[in-house]
């Protein structure tokens, strides 16, 4: 029997739209990366991107379980001597909710050009209207029935 191999002409990829109040972040950012890579997919090829575009709606109201809120913090450095930034993720959520989920999704990936190309399928929004209806997502709840349930 031979592995099979998915071909750039075979893949399908369809828009899923996800609204993402009241999940809890880690939880959300796991589903949304198997797939953004395809891995739920039968043809999943590692080398190849097989996954699908997510749309992740009411990114502020995602869920902080145990004390993320106090002392989960971010790290960027400028490139310049003494250019270290460290940003709460209070004040992350207070300014730029999309890119809390966004930075929780990308460590999930793969550290590759691939990985590069995978997130880029990935469109976030902070409130609940988005501008992909003419893509026709279909809405998608990576939890199953459990949403809400925190």
């Amino acid at each position: 029997m031979k592995t099979y191999s998915a071909k750039p002409a075979e893949i399908e990829r369809r828009w899923l739209l996800v609204d993402a109040e009241g999940m809890n972040l880690g939880r959300l950012a796991t589903q949304v990366a198997t797939v953004l890579k395809g891995k739920h997919k039968p043809i999943f090829t590692p080398h190849i991107d097989t996954g699908d575009h997510v749309i992740v709606v009411n990114a502020r109201k995602v869920l902080l379980t145990g004390r993320k809120s106090e002392d989960k913090k971010y790290f960027r450095h400028t490139q310049y001597p003494g250019g270290a930034h460290w940003v709460t993720i209070q004040e992350l959520m207070a300014q730029h909710p999309e890119r809390v989920v966004v930075q929780a999704v990308r460590g999930m990936m793969p550290k590759t050009k691939l990985g590069r190309a995978m997130i880029k399928k990935l469109k976030v929004y902070s409130g609940p209207e988005h501008r992909h209806e003419a893509q026709q997502p279909v809405e998608w709840n990576p939890m199953g029935e459990k949403k809400g349930q925190a």
